[in-house]
């Protein structure tokens, strides 16, 4: 497996990492212990080295990449956040209580370190910004968990570019982790570039629209009670019918490369820039597989140049998401 860089960390990561919160969150019941346990395992087997996870999605979750990477800590490099203490309903919806004083993010820091089984978190995000608290301010506290040996590196997800410049400047940031995908190509317009002019890296959530882009799913689909996509605006019928234009393209070039859908996303993703990271999350050893071979598929500037091409003229309904 090919390595990308985390910033100026010192870290390396594979090219194609494993988004963990899908095992616990948003998308059904949790799934079995043991076979994740398995999942994570193989994940390591097959040279993928950097996991996901964050309280948020359950304690449990990350108890359980504590578990599962403990025989092999020395050989990944483990990603949880700080942030999101919890959550209130608020007119019939779900809303994060956000704190990131810094000794709420001490307090968030043992509660995870206890849980993933190690001394120290590799990278370290704050999930959503506070708004009560200057980005300087949390900044200093990652300055002094690093200094202590209690944090290797650190991000943002979701953070305004000021608000990430600002930190910045205080503590270097390795990466920002935010949406992107054939779907959501919000961060080419501005966030790139100052990726590129901060040196840090990106690492892209939802880097298959949720599953969307691997074809897999139909208007006809019926999803497990308690999974999100049933309120997603991509997974609606009629936007499923606007979106087979694109589907039907990454299914040509698929075919072509003699791989799945998902590989060629993934392949295209990782061509955009040399410090995109995706992390798509599955809980099938399949999948897994599926996803880890995109770092293996090369896509030529012609492929890519065509592929770019048809996605500039296709009206990618992005309604609701």
């Amino acid at each position: 497996m090919k390595k990308r860089k985390l910033g100026q960390s010192g870290l390396e990561v594979s090219a194609i990492g494993l988004g963990c919160m899908g095992m616990d969150h948003a998308y059904g019941k949790p799934a079995n212990r043991e076979e994740m346990i398995k999942l994570i395992r193989k994940a390591v087997e097959l040279g993928c080295n950097f996991f996901d996870t964050a309280v948020v999605y359950g304690e449990a979750n990350e108890e359980l990449l504590g578990e599962a990477l403990a025989p092999v800590r020395n050989q990944v490099v483990i990603a949880t956040k700080f942030g999101i203490t919890g959550q209130e309903i608020i007119n019939d919806r779900p809303q994060n209580i956000l704190n990131s004083s810094p000794q709420s993010i001490r307090e968030q820091l043992e509660g995870s370190l206890k849980r993933l089984k190690v001394d120290s978190i590799d990278l370290y995000y704050q999930h959503r910004i506070d708004p009560n608290i200057e980005p300087e301010a949390v900044a200093e506290t990652m300055k002094d968990l690093i200094a202590e040996g209690k944090v290797k590196a650190w991000g943002l997800s979701n953070a305004p570019i000021d608000y990430m410049k600002r930190a910045h400047a205080v503590c270097p940031i390795a990466a920002i982790e935010n949406q992107y995908s054939m779907m959501w190509r919000e961060p080419e317009k501005e966030l790139f570039d100052i990726c590129e002019e901060l040196d840090v890296a990106f690492v892209a959530y939802s880097p298959l629209g949720n599953g969307f882009l691997s074809g897999k799913y139909t208007k006809d689909t019926t999803y497990e009670e308690g999974d999100f996509r049933s309120l997603m605006g991509r997974f609606k019928p009629e936007v499923i019918d606007h979106n087979q234009q694109l589907l039907a393209l990454i299914a040509r070039v698929a075919e072509s490369k003699n791989a799945t859908s998902a590989q060629v996303v993934l392949a295209w993703e990782l061509a955009q820039k040399p410090f995109i990271i995706p992390i798509p999350g599955t809980t099938k050893l399949t999948r897994l597989e599926e996803n880890l071979g995109g770092a293996d598929i090369e896509l030529t500037k012609e492929e890519l140049a065509s592929l770019n091409n048809a996605l500039a003229k296709i009206d990618v309904n992005e309604t609701h998401f």
